[in-house]
């Protein structure tokens, strides 16, 4: 096991369990057998899914072939759910909430699966958790899409592939830099393709040098910069988490809108997304008797360090940089193009490779330092936020439509708050995990998402015909 995934191995605490939790809606409804045959045939073709995990004070933590593997403890059924009075929307997202507390069995493979065969609506619920030690967010939307009707299995192995040189201490740091192309590195491309094109110069020696002269200040910069970052501003949000979760979810806007407004007011779809969930946030902070004026609040933000080709490997291989969402900003324009103007200040940016080495070195150390290194994350900032582009049209599994897709990553030390946006299928999903203690309305923060695109909506509508704002 690399030190990164030992490092997530070990990042569990009671109040915040180390799983990226998942849930599809599929319609009609699918069977168990249907589902332990689509699982035996296609996400076991996977290795790491018939592993185990076994920790030695010589070798450090292993994956190991569980030989008593059997499907049934990871694929099984969940009784119809009791309605209680409420709707069926609201009793999914309680036991998924639960499930958010539920640990993984540490003798047994990392993972399981969920299934409500009938929501009693004609429609299936499938709940998904993996431990992250197995792979990061990206990895497994590639596992999964792979175990889709139209899915395509993992390429398979060379027989003469060399082995992986020792995962050393200085090599990770510089293995990132070795094997990244643009498209796959997202706000990160333009810095770090310069590295590694720089690296890669031997004919031009002098440029080269200069030119990693260059990129070694902006990384020592970068160091230094998140070093003395100052901690986060405090609100209701941030503080002591406990381990009961609450999840909220919706899918109220349309793909094609959110374009629409982005390219009317100059800025992406990321731009638009961003900041209707620092919208939502600070109107219920306000809504809360809090006053946000000048406030802002972090999010760590997960950045892939990876060619998406090599998704099927699995493990952890991304960075994480610090976005300032500016909940304090009322007026919807104004707070678009802050948020903006902090994407841009992240392009080029090498905190996501030296996060990446932190949680390498994190690895190596005993659990107590580890967390005590990985609470300077939780002090500087007040959410895990994931943004990640889904397929564009409905997938279909065992032979029903995917008709909805959710997940949330974990939040590591004392954060508390998990934002999920996912594009699927021609809609925005946007997602809320919180710890009940300190949010336990997530979906109220939910639903102020739409009308803050509402406002950017109305305010792009009223443009002169054929322009777009600055």
């Amino acid at each position: 096991m690399s030190r990164v995934d030992h490092a997530w191995l070990r990042m569990d605490t009671e109040a915040n369990l180390m799983m990226i939790v998942g849930v599809w809606s599929l319609r009609p409804v699918i069977k168990l057998q249907a589902l332990r045959e689509r699982v035996a045939e296609r996400l076991l073709k996977y290795p790491r899914f018939r592993q185990k995990v076994v920790e030695d004070s010589v070798l450090g933590a292993q994956w190991v072939l569980d030989r008593e593997f059997d499907i049934a403890h990871h694929v099984i059924a969940e009784l119809p759910l009791p309605l209680r009075g409420q709707s069926r929307a609201d009793v999914l997202r309680e036991r998924v909430a639960e499930l958010c507390s539920q640990p993984l069995d540490m003798a047994r493979p990392l993972w399981q699966m969920q299934l409500i065969e009938d929501m009693g609506d004609g429609s299936s619920a499938l709940i998904v958790r993996v431990h992250h030690c197995i792979a990061d967010g990206i990895a497994l939307i590639a596992v999964m899409l792979s175990i889709t009707d139209d899915g395509q299995p993992p390429p398979q192995r060379r027989a003469t592939a060399e082995p992986e040189s020792p995962d050393w201490l200085l090599d990770a740091f510089l293995r990132p830099l070795s094997n990244l192309t643009v498209k796959a590195i997202g706000l990160t491309g333009a810095g770090l393709s310069r590295g590694v094109d720089a690296m890669k110069s031997a004919g031009a020696p002098v440029d080269a040098s200069l030119e990693m002269a260059r990129l070694g200040y902006q990384a020592v910069s970068d160091v230094a910069a998140f070093a003395l970052m100052p901690d986060d501003s405090p609100t209701r949000l941030k503080g002591q988490p406990g381990p009961r979760k609450r999840v909220a979810w919706d899918s109220s806007l349309a793909l094609d809108e959110v374009r629409a407004v982005g390219k009317a007011l100059g800025a992406s779809i990321n731009d638009v997304l961003l900041a209707c969930a620092a919208g939502a946030i600070g109107q219920y902070l306000r809504a809360h008797g809090e006053d946000t004026a000048g406030k802002e609040i972090r999010a760590m933000v997960p950045v892939n360090l990876r060619p998406l080709e090599d998704a099927w490997q699995l493990g952890n291989r991304f960075g994480l940089v610090p976005l300032v969402l500016p909940v304090g900003i009322e007026n919807p324009l104004e707070r678009l193009y802050a948020v903006r103007a902090r994407m841009a200040e992240l392009k080029g940016s090498f905190q996501p490779v030296m996060a990446f080495g932190l949680l390498s070195v994190a690895g190596l150390l005993i659990k107590p330092v580890q967390h005590a290194m990985l609470n300077i994350f939780a002090k500087k900032a007040t959410a895990v936020m994931t943004n990640v582009p889904g397929p564009e049209r409905p997938l279909k599994f065992c032979g029903s439509t995917v008709e909805q897709v959710m997940f949330w990553v974990p939040q590591s030390g004392g954060i508390g708050v998990g934002l999920s946006i996912l594009t699927y299928a021609g809609r925005v999903q946007f997602g809320l995990v919180t710890d009940r203690g300190l949010c336990p309305d997530p979906e109220t923060v939910v639903a102020g998402f739409a009308p803050e695109f509402d406002k950017l909506l109305l305010l792009s509508l009223m443009l002169p015909w054929g322009e777009s704002a600055a």
